[in-house]
């Protein structure tokens, strides 16, 4: 998990600074220093000089930068300010020149999205489970259950519109948007209202909502050695169709009994070549018993695939839409919809979704994710990020002249201070939800 969380980190961090490099390269500026992570107090864990450059490593994994001549950043170098400009500085380049140098590490970050989901497209498609095809409707969670959804809704539309996949259900889009459904609830037709806070009352699963998969019935497939449903005697192949004189049909119909009796032992009503079997198990403390499903009568998964051109715009597409997404999440926060302790997720957060195996299909998908995270968080105007920067250049050409020295200085702190409790923040709400979680 830290491995892969290092992995995708750097490769992130080395081409955003890639970006600035190559663009005051281009126009001329001297670079002093390219790092990864941060060489604080000049401690380095690596380092070598290549053509008037260092290159090195940091001992603190809280980014990275490059070192710009002539330029107020994170070094507060305010010696080398305090010289006569240089031609090879940042500051004697026209202001255009500039705010590209400062845009350069955002479209990096950008193009290297686009390029990632442009290639996991082409070659793994499309798939998806087709809405009409969720014949036994929904499963939704106990907040979905608290806005009015019911286990068996068929939802049919959102927002007066019907739509093809049923993953569209636990969309951004309809936690983000003001959604309303149209439900197929036996004979009858209804409308449920999406709450725009909908997402403080989720914790990080989504289950809480709607299951990611429609309701469905199912066999055991499989035991795990050792458990619970080995020593009660369950069989591969066996239908549970009782539990504790409930009838099961359905997969999530088991489940809340197992819920409702963590710990305890259950009586099985057990389908087996034609007879019914009696058994008597024991739940975990977590509500199992041990044994895979496999899922029957289930809808087909739809693939499409598409070739080298196909793909790019739907590649490029799935990247802008990580990118709106997260803008519509930041404007939330700020209109005070979502809790920013709900929709925050740092280092120690983003190690666990890379997980603890090694699945490079998830890595790449999830690197291509916060690329565009990543690119969004430094285009915010705050003193420090590029966004800021940029800002500030945007001014100075609108009204003819820099701003002064004095000004960009103290910004700059204000800006690290802003940064540096956002990262206090941000690490002590992903310590405090490991802690809840267990």
């Amino acid at each position: 998990m830290v491995g892969q969380l290092l992995l995708g980190l750097s490769i992130l961090i080395i081409l955003h600074e890639l970006g600035h490099f190559l663009a005051a390269r281009a126009f001329g500026i001297k670079v002093e220093k390219f790092y990864l992570f941060f060489d604080a107090w000049n401690v380095s864990l690596f380092k070598f000089t290549y053509k008037g450059v260092e290159y090195g490593i940091g001992w603190l994994p809280l980014g990275g930068y490059v070192k710009i001549a002539g330029m107020i950043d994170e070094s507060m170098d305010t010696e080398q300010m305090a010289g006569p400009p240089q031609p090879w500085e940042f500051r004697s380049k026209p202001a255009w020149q500039r705010l590209i140098v400062m845009l350069g590490g955002v479209t990096v970050n950008i193009i290297l999205g686009i390029l990632i989901f442009w290639i996991l497209t082409m070659r793994f498609g499309d798939s998806y489970i087709p809405n009409s095809a969720a014949k036994y409707g929904i499963v939704p969670g106990e907040v979905g259950k608290k806005i009015g959804l019911q286990i068996g809704d068929k939802v049919i539309a959102i927002n007066g519109k019907p739509f093809e996949r049923f993953d569209d259900l636990t969309s951004p889009q309809v936690l983000l948007d003001n959604t309303v459904f149209t439900i197929q609830r036996g004979t009858q037709t209804v409308q449920v209202s999406i709450p725009r806070t909908i997402l403080n009352d989720l914790s990080d699963d989504i289950e809480g909502f709607i299951s990611r998969l429609p309701r469905a019935k199912f066999i055991v497939d499989s035991l795990e050695p050792g458990s619970n449903a080995v020593k009660a005697g369950l069989k591969a192949g066996d239908s549970i169709v009782m539990a504790n004189n409930h009838p099961i049909v359905f997969w999530d119909e088991l489940q809340a009994q197992l819920a409702a009796n963590k710990g305890k032992q259950v009586e099985l009503g057990i389908k087996r070549n034609h007879e019914l079997v009696t058994l008597k198990a024991q739940v975990t403390p977590e509500g199992k018993l041990g044994f895979y499903r496999a899922k029957t009568d289930f809808p087909d998964i739809k693939t499409i695939k598409y070739g080298f051109f196909e793909a790019f715009p739907i590649g490029a597409e799935r990247a802008w839409g990580t990118f709106r997404d997260n803008a519509k999440g930041i404007g939330k926060i700020f209109r005070g919809d979502v809790n920013p302790g709900k929709a925050v997720r740092g280092p120690v957060a983003i190690a666990t979704l890379f997980g603890g195996t090694v699945d490079w299909v998830h890595f790449w998908k999830l690197v291509g994710f916060l690329s565009m995270v990543l690119a969004l968080m430094n285009l915010l105007p705050i003193p420090a990020l590029d966004g800021g920067h940029a800002v500030f250049l945007i001014i100075e050409m609108i009204k003819g002249k820099p701003l002064s020295d004095k000004f960009l200085e103290r910004a700059q702190i204000v800006g690290f201070v802003i940064l540096v409790t956002l990262m206090v923040f941000v690490f002590g709400n992903d310590i405090i939800k490991l802690i809840m979680k267990k």
